[in-house]
């Protein structure tokens, strides 16, 4: 009888399976990670198939280090899902089943150890020692209520928490879990349905089981979060698991709290890129052990194993940050579809601004659509949206009369406002005021950003991160007056203090929330009443519910509209809708004053009227009088290079090798990308169009085995599938 062939899927460009001996291996094996030798290096593999023979030499063939049996096999499930994936995205299978494992279990010699603690919760000691803290250790008092509400994680802590809770950990006040577990649930219970939340809920339990699929349209505050609690229940009563996807890492704990008290019997884990990587398998492993009820994670959470899976919910649909932009370029909301159909159960996409994709979805009855008109709180509507004309009121220091008189009101009734502008630092770019001279980053097409330190100013790269001085004098006419041009986050904070010296001003962007746990300490501080005005760029612009905040003025939002980008009056809409969203959620009235040069612009008019379905049918409109997605689909091949002509090169052979194939697409010339050199790599792309998905999918099939032969020395490409970034 003949040795086993082990096929094994490995982490690397090559799109092909790796043949190894296994004396050993038997079918039950087929999803376990195995060790094998590869070059003068042994890597972790998966096992994906077993053979009776290979192509290659038998003398050849080298065997199997190591099949590892302590970690149960990835499911059959989760094996298909990879191979849809890899097939559409045009990427290694070896890569992507790469992607679905921890990092800890994707190193050589990554056996399994005690799981590393997630989160930490209060003893029956602790609960009676911080019942009898004296009144004046108030940091203390603030922790032991949050721990009170249920098991808090590392991500939710600052710094200065952790310290606390290494001392308790100590003084057998706390101890640590492996999952978020709330200590009790919602005292008052959950809160009385609206007669718009009964509706929506009652469609959602009519379909029969099996696969099918829903749009949630809700406006801002109306109450999405509570029929995804809903309807999570309904599943959990089944016997069966949740996945909860969220766009962004710093909607995790908020949301994940929530959760966690609405079900404090229920296993709920978090996965995202900020766990540590014991934390990150702990709870890779209690989702595929079937431990876990709920997963609740960013977009690598879509591939999370669950044996029990019976719903999927994508919070907040429409958002870029669902498309990995590195190595499998895949939309983690379409991976999601595919797997809900795939298994058989229902998903729920939810959204105040769907994507276009989704909303002719619903247009055509691929999806269901559900709407929430109103705001969930009895008290609560949508906010006022005013446009201010900069042309007449014109901004000094980037702020108009207006913006300053509303928010000099708030300040003067005790209430909190909110300045959204999406450019951190101090200023755009610094300027010659003698020959006009901007300083460009020399690595980059893109301007020096001005960012104010503790030791003066720097000129900063958002794009390679360079930085450097400010020089004394223009290097191009020798003027030493030279000032920043242009608003950031800094300078607007800084404006801010000087018309409002007493007012207490918050800066939140990705300079400020950078440290682990900042932003969840910032948001305390917002909820706790000790900030009257937060300065902040789109961090703030979504899923954060303020009941202080009764303003939010907008500076900045009209370059979107001058964009070569199509999507970028999309992106606009729903930025804009998301962050008016902060104002007015409880009984306070809200108001939204956006500074603009084109208030006639019909994006602002639908705005005003916080008309989606408006503007969304007018953008799809527009879609299909131009052949944009989604009436069409498309693909990018990008190239960089150190040398232009090398890309440029490389996308010409393969333009050439594509229409070779004579296949339904369309095929462009190679362009500059419009962000068209980081870091000394020219940045050039080919856009392939087809009128149908099925025709772009079998070109691309066909295609990238001849992308692999053709001279790419010095080249670096990849392939895009649906991009979303050009």
């Amino acid at each position: 009888m003949s040795t086993p062939i082990a096929r094994v899927a490995l982490d690397t460009p090559l799109n092909r399976l790796f043949d190894y001996l296994a004396a050993d291996a038997t079918p039950a094996d087929i999803g376990r990670r195995v060790e094998v030798p590869f070059g003068t290096r042994h890597r972790i593999g998966v096992l994906v198939e077993l053979a009776d023979q290979s192509e290659q030499p038998a003398g050849n063939l080298k065997a199997v280090r190591a099949i590892d049996r302590a970690t149960p096999p990835l499911p059959d499930e989760l094996l298909h899902l990879a191979r849809l994936a890899a097939g559409y995205y045009q990427h290694p299978l070896g890569a992507v089943l790469a992607s679905l494992l921890p990092p800890a279990l994707r190193r050589s010699g990554a056996g399994i150890r005690v799981p590393a603690a997630t989160a930490w919760r209060l003893t029956e000691l602790g609960r009676d020692q911080c019942a009898r803290l004296p009144a004046r250790a108030q940091a203390q008092l603030a922790l032991a209520d949050r721990f009170g509400a249920g098991a808090l994680t590392r991500d939710q802590l600052d710094p200065r928490d952790l310290v606390r809770v290494r001392d308790w950990l100590r003084q057998g006040w706390l101890e640590a879990v492996t999952t978020t577990r709330a200590s009790h649930g919602d005292e008052a219970g959950p809160p009385a349905l609206t007669g718009e939340q009964q509706a929506v809920l009652a469609e959602l339990r009519e379909p029969p089981p099996g696969f099918s699929a829903f749009l949630l349209h809700g406006v801002t505050g109306s109450g999405k979060t509570e029929v995804y609690l809903r309807r999570v229940a309904d599943v959990l009563e089944q016997g069966r698991q949740a996945l909860v996807l969220v766009p962004e890492i710093h909607l995790t704990p908020q949301l994940t709290e929530r959760f966690a008290r609405r079900f404090p019997d229920r296993l709920l884990i978090g996965l995202h890129s900020n766990l540590a990587d014991g934390e990150r398998r702990a709870a890779w492993l209690d989702a595929l052990e079937g431990r876990a009820d709920i997963v609740l994670g960013t977009r690598l959470a879509v591939f999370t194993p669950l044996p029990r899976l019976g719903l999927i919910v994508v919070d907040e649909e429409h958002d870029g940050a669902y498309k990995q932009m590195e190595g499998m370029r895949y939309s983690a909301r379409d991976v999601a579809v595919w797997r809900a159909r795939e298994r058989g159960v229902p998903i729920l996409l939810g959204s105040a601004t769907p994507s276009l994709e989704s909303w002719r979805n619903a247009g055509t009855g691929r999806y269901r659509l559900l709407r929430l008109n109103e705001r969930a709180h009895a008290d609560a509507s949508l906010p006022e949206i005013r446009l201010i004309d900069s042309r007449a009121d014109r901004p000094r220091q980037g702020l108009t009369a207006t913006l300053l008189a509303g928010l000099r009101a708030r300040l003067e009734r005790g209430e909190q406002s909110l300045i959204f502008i999406n450019r951190r630092g101090y200023a755009p770019t610094l300027l010659c005021n003698g020959c006009g001279h901007v300083f460009a980053c020399p690595r980059c097409s893109a301007h020096l950003v001005l960012h104010r330190e503790r030791g003066g100013y720097r000129l900063v790269c958002h794009h390679c991160g360079l930085t450097a001085r400010p020089p004394e004098a223009c290097p191009e006419c020798g003027n030493l007056d030279l000032r920043p041009a242009g608003q950031g986050t800094q300078r607007v904070e800084e404006t801010l203090a000087e018309h409002f010296p007493d007012a207490r001003v918050l800066r939140i962007d990705r300079d400020t929330a950078a440290r682990k746990g900042a932003f969840a300490a910032m948001r305390e501080r917002v909820e706790a009443r000790e900030v009257d005005i937060l300065v902040g760029t789109q961090i703030v612009a979504k899923g954060h519910d303020f009941p202080h905040l009764t303003l939010v003025g907008v500076i900045g939002a009209d370059q979107a509209l001058v964009s070569p980008d199509f999507r970028a009056t999309e992106r606009l809409f729903a930025q804009l809708m998301q962050v008016a969203g902060r104002a007015g959620r409880a009984e306070h009235a809200g108001e939204v004053l956006i500074q603009t040069a084109y208030p006639g612009h019909p994006l602002y008019q639908a705005l005003r009227r916080h008309d989606y379905p408006g503007f969304a049918e007018a953008a799809l409109r527009e879609r299909q009088g131009a052949g944009f997605p989604p009436f069409t689909s498309q693909a990018l091949l990008r190239a960089e290079a150190r040398e232009e002509d090398r890309a440029l090169g490389f996308l010409t052979a393969a333009r050439e090798a594509g229409l070779g194939l004579d296949r339904n697409v369309l095929l462009f010339d190679p362009v500059a990308a419009l962000m068209a050199r980081v870091a000394h790599q020219h940045r050039l792309q080919l856009l392939i169009q087809a009128d149908h998905r099925r025709n772009l999918r079998e070109f691309l099939r066909d295609w990238r085995p001849l992308l692999e032969t053709l001279p790419a020395r010095g080249v670096r490409w990849s392939l895009d599938v649906d991009p979303t970034d050009y």
